[in-house]
């Protein structure tokens, strides 16, 4: 917590002010997380304060919202290559003059701050997905690729990278991590005969979270000949499970593109769900979906 609140005071992220009798004041409060490697390892235990953004009012707190999230494709293409209260002044109020995590307008101050500083150093915003930057120096190619708060970067040469680190450290407030392993769900392995992506600790999540440990093993992908129905005299089942279901798997498809076939036939019926499409019983032919995509996940 201490290492947070110096991280403010060294960034000037706030001035404590007399509270404005006109303003809407922003609370905040703390988030406590464990930070896990690949395996599920704790590496960190981390603490950081943010505002309480549901309490913003749209058109007075801020206008547009948003966040730069990489596209998956783009990961892929790398990787190939506001107020808080003083007990001490108790009439007082700590007014921001920078964005705090929470905020609904913070992600988008971030960006356009981290582009503004990336760009005065001659790197090329992408123009398909502008969370990625290029910067290219005769035959020697450099990739940044953001995703919120993270960034993800490599060079065809070393070099290159420890100048980007050094120049980011002294710009901006930031944790090197090392080579990388673990990102967005994707476990990383750089090899000499190539780089391998899995989502084995994702997928075991899926399979646990939806309580489907036993479900049983077939081969992949499933047979193309099936026919799946609508099934309009079906009992429905909740949409938010079915839907949170298929969202899940859609992501998985980012290393198994054995199950899109799969994925894609089951996310046809996202409107109107029936327990066929989610339960494995003998007399539908449906019950392919429990086994082809519940339990292949885990190999």
């Amino acid at each position: 917590m201490q290492e947070e609140l110096s991280q403010f005071e060294r960034n000037e992220v706030w001035t404590l002010v007399p509270r404005p009798k006109t303003t809407n004041v922003i609370g905040t409060k703390w988030i406590f997380r464990n930070k896990s490697d690949e395996d599920g390892n704790i590496v960190r235990n981390k603490a950081r304060l943010v505002a309480q953004g549901y309490s913003q009012i749209e058109g007075i707190d801020f206008e547009e919202t948003f966040a730069p999230v990489a596209r998956l494709e783009s990961i892929r293409l790398l990787l190939s290559i506001s107020w808080v209260c003083d007990a001490h002044h108790p009439n007082h109020v700590y007014r921001l003059k920078k964005a705090l995590y929470g905020l609904k307008q913070a992600p988008r101050a971030w960006y356009e701050r981290l582009t503004q500083f990336l760009v005065d150093n001659n790197y090329t915003r992408g123009s398909v997905d502008k969370t990625l930057f290029i910067k290219r120096d005769n035959d020697e190619l450099f990739i940044a690729q953001i995703y919120v708060d993270d960034i993800v970067f490599g060079s065809t040469n070393n070099t290159k990278v420890q100048q980007f680190v050094d120049v980011m450290s002294l710009e901006f407030e930031m944790s090197l991590v090392g080579e990388l392993s673990y990102f967005l769900g994707l476990q990383i392995r750089q090899m000499h005969d190539g780089i391998f992506i899995t989502q084995a600790k994702y997928a075991k999540n899926l399979v646990k979270k939806f309580g489907l440990e036993k479900a049983k093993h077939c081969d992949t992908p499933m047979s193309t000949t099936l026919k799946l129905s609508k099934d309009a005299s079906g009992k429905s089942v909740e949409q938010t499970l079915y839907r949170g279901m298929i969202g899940s798997l859609l992501y998985l498809t980012a290393s198994r593109p054995d199950i899109s076939f799969s994925v894609g036939v089951c996310a046809r019926y996202q409107a109107d769900p029936k327990e066929s499409h989610l339960s494995c019983e003998e007399d539908h032919s449906l019950c392919e979906w429990d086994i082809q995509l519940w339990d292949l996940v885990l190999f």
